[in-house]
């Protein structure tokens, strides 16, 4: 796996570096935000870990410009600021996952994995629910024709949903299947992703097909 790590901190940046690397993978370090873009405009990348407190701009604004730009590859933010608010925002801006500092070096790698696996496992495959078809060859997500442009976790959430269509999920089997069945991490980050899901494939159209069933979890349903 090609990694960029955005770090300003050389120390830890280096660490990282180092850990990826005993892993098998590759990595590149960038320690401002610019360079940051310049590498992944540049080059490939499976996956992008990035700093919120970077020397020249803010980690998401780096991670607006790379959305901006229609660069869908997945990016977990590692950062020390770990309020509710703050991981809001960053999802909200396009991360895929949210880890904070400090950190275990096996979860970061497990993490990565994780969001590099839901972005690449593609089959050829098509699933419709009701006007809302997702094709899994393309990565294409549709409603009534119109094309709707999802994050790697949101297309990976709306997948698990279309084939448990019907079905009502919990907030723990979405965490397991977005982070694997021993993922504990913070439970409403289920519920951003569903928002902004919803947001996506419900609110510019007529019936809502993402419905929540309170007390239980989640269900989609064609109209």
């Amino acid at each position: 796996m090609e990694v960029l790590v955005v770090e300003d901190d050389d120390i830890l940046g280096k660490a990282i570096r180092r850990g990826l690397e005993d892993a098998g993978h590759r990595c590149t370090l960038a320690a401002t935000g610019a360079k940051g873009l310049d590498v992944v405009v540049a080059q490939k990348c499976d996956a992008v870990v990035l700093d919120l407190m970077l020397p020249d701009q803010s980690g998401i604004d780096v991670l607006r410009t790379i959305r901006s730009q229609g660069i869908r590859t997945p990016v977990i933010i590692l950062t020390a600021l770990g309020s509710v608010e703050e991981r809001v925002d960053g999802l909200n801006a396009g991360a895929d996952d949210y880890l904070i500092k400090p950190f275990s070096f096996p979860e970061l790698l497990a993490r990565l994995s994780a969001v590099a696996r839901r972005a690449h496992n593609l089959t050829a495959q098509s699933l419709c629910v009701g006007p809302l078809s997702l094709d899994l060859a393309t990565r294409r997500v549709t409603r009534d024709g119109q094309e709707i442009d999802l994050t790697p976790t949101e297309f990976s959430l709306l997948e698990f949903l279309m084939r448990n269509a019907g079905q009502v999920l919990t907030r723990k089997m979405l965490s397991e299947h977005l982070w694997d069945s021993n993922w504990e991490g913070v439970t409403n980050v289920i519920e951003v992703h569903i928002t902004r899901l919803r947001g996506k494939i419900d609110r510019d159209f007529g019936e809502p097909l993402l419905q929540t069933v309170r007390g239980r979890g989640y269900v989609l349903k064609g109209v």
